[in-house]
């Protein structure tokens, strides 16, 4: 089964992601900053983490890198998540390491395709 982490300020965002990952057989974990997505990916590294672009407490570029400096089995598919399409945002994430990004609020349908297209890639 799949692991997935949320890391986004909005508990809201969270748990909607939650519900809709966890009836498509996925382990669903979050995370509300940046530093506690560091901890969890030293535990278990997740198989795909969604980074919300405004983080609280570090800029998401720099969190996609320091996941990447982890040295772990999983080398986990990584998207930044925005209320807009900023071509800036979305290239210093790719530079970061990020596959791409996924467009919030996003709905079951939005979400489940965009993974599965990341699974395709994996």
């Amino acid at each position: 089964m799949k692991r997935c982490m949320f890391v986004d300020g909005s508990s809201v965002i969270r748990k909607v992601a939650r519900r809709i990952l966890s009836s498509a057989d996925m382990i669903v974990v979050e995370s509300g900053t940046g530093g506690g997505a560091l901890e969890i990916c030293a535990t278990e590294m997740p198989d795909i983490i969604v980074i919300d672009g405004t983080l609280p407490d570090m800029q998401a570029p720099d969190l996609i890198r320091q996941i990447r400096a982890i040295a772990a089995p999983v080398v986990p598919q990584i998207l930044i998540s925005l209320v807009e399409v900023d071509i800036g945002a979305i290239m210093r994430a790719k530079r970061a390491g990020a596959q791409g990004y996924l467009l919030k609020p996003f709905n079951r349908s939005q979400l489940i395709e965009r993974f599965r297209t990341l699974q395709i890639a994996a």
